[in-house]
């Protein structure tokens, strides 16, 4: 049935018949099975062929053509293995196509390019080779085409690629030593809500595990009064989420008392303690291990928000709490535990009652999680010595 099909569509010599081929081969194309089948019998190329030969076309039907063929394509590479085999190791017919999308005039033929090597980049090996390849330039050129008043839907897709190659540890080194995130702080600039969101993950991914790309990051001044805006977002809860998990990546990952100090000096604290705070469980981690780092080494930067947040007694009650994860209570132990090694009277300061909260800390030495029991005790050594 392909091979019959894109004989037709080669054939087809107006519109009205390419579409309804089109049409065809997009409900069939849905199939897991029939996505491998339609790669091995040449379909993504049939496609291919035929947006290049109505490229440059201004009349809407051969503009809706492309649209539905560069979905289609897109909607193949959703399969693992149809993905693989039109990758072909980074020399497939349809990969080197898609390259060229992202360098059209075409906005649908750029966003599909984008959605399409962000499926490429599904597996490490892939992003490795793509990386090699060159493939982050095409995309960096195509955000910046975009970032004034462009279309929102490719910037998103481009970032998402961006995001998806910069998972493999390897890649990411690479990527800070081409200087990728300077050209991404471009978007900086950017107002939509969309953009912003997928921005601040891909930066958020670029640091993961990079002591280099943190502390770059974590003491430019002009991010760092981007993102507390960014905190700040009322009309868009993701957009303040994923400021905040950023603020805390930079300082988990760089481990840097001049980005704790930067951070502070922006007025970030603020924002990681409500992160503390708040419902999302694997937010709160994040931002308990980013608070007790910074605790342990510049305490000086942090007592001033802890002390106005009134941090520990909100602590206290997680603590009590017999529905609290695992692991948020074992973050929290390790925050006040970070706070009282200070050196400071931070502790005894914010907890009125320090009888009460030691009571309660040994009940959780015989918590059914020994991580939380050890911490537990690892706590009450540290307020006996302190008190």
């Amino acid at each position: 049935v392909a091979n019959v099909l894109t004989s037709q569509l080669k054939r087809s010599p107006d519109a009205e018949r390419r579409h309804v081929i089109l049409e065809i081969l997009g409900s069939l194309g849905e199939s897991e099975i029939l996505k491998l089948q339609f790669v091995e019998s040449g379909v993504p190329e049939a496609l291919s062929q035929m947006i290049w030969a109505l490229q440059g076309e201004s009349d809407p039907h051969d503009l809706c053509s492309i649209k539905i063929a560069s979905n289609l394509i897109v909607s193949l590479l959703l399969g693992d293995e149809s993905m693989q085999k039109c990758f072909g190791e980074g020399s497939g017919v349809v990969y080197q196509d898609v390259l060229l999308w992202l360098q059209s005039p075409n906005n649908q033929l750029q966003l599909s390019g984008a959605l399409a090597i962000a499926n490429f980049a599904r597996n490490d090996c892939n992003c490795v080779k793509m990386l090699e390849l060159g493939v982050v330039h095409h995309l960096l050129t195509l955000l910046e085409q975009h970032v004034d008043e462009g279309d929102v839907s490719v910037q998103h897709a481009g970032l998402s690629a961006l995001r998806n190659l910069a998972i493999p540890a390897t890649n990411k080194v690479q990527m800070l030593q081409d200087g990728v995130t300077e050209r991404i702080k471009s978007l900086l600039r950017s107002d939509m809500p969309p953009v912003q969101f997928k921005l601040l993950g891909t930066l958020r991914m670029m640091v993961d595990g990079q002591e280099d790309a943190a502390l770059l990051m974590g003491k430019d001044s002009v991010l760092l009064t981007r993102v507390m805006e960014w905190c700040e977002a009322k009309d868009h809860a993701g957009v303040r989420g994923e400021a905040s998990r950023l603020l805390a990546a930079l300082i988990r990952h760089s481990r840097s008392p001049e980005v704790v100090g930067a951070v502070a000096h922006a007025h970030g604290i603020k924002h990681l303690i409500t992160m503390a705070t708040g419902e999302h469980v694997i937010m709160q981690n994040e931002a308990l291990v980013a608070l007790a780092i910074a605790a342990a080494i510049d305490i000086e930067s942090i007592k001033g928000p802890i002390r106005e947040a009134s941090l520990l007694p909100v602590l206290k009650t997680t603590l009590e709490d017999p529905a609290g994860a695992v692991e948020v209570k074992f973050n929290s132990l390790g925050l006040i535990c970070s706070l009282a090694n200070s050196g400071t009277d931070i502790t005894l300061q914010s907890c009125s009652d320090l009888l009460h909260i030691k009571l309660h800390i040994i009940n959780l030495t015989n918590h059914s999680s020994s991580k939380v029991a050890s911490q537990a005790e690892a706590l009450l050594q540290t307020l006996g010595d302190s008190s």
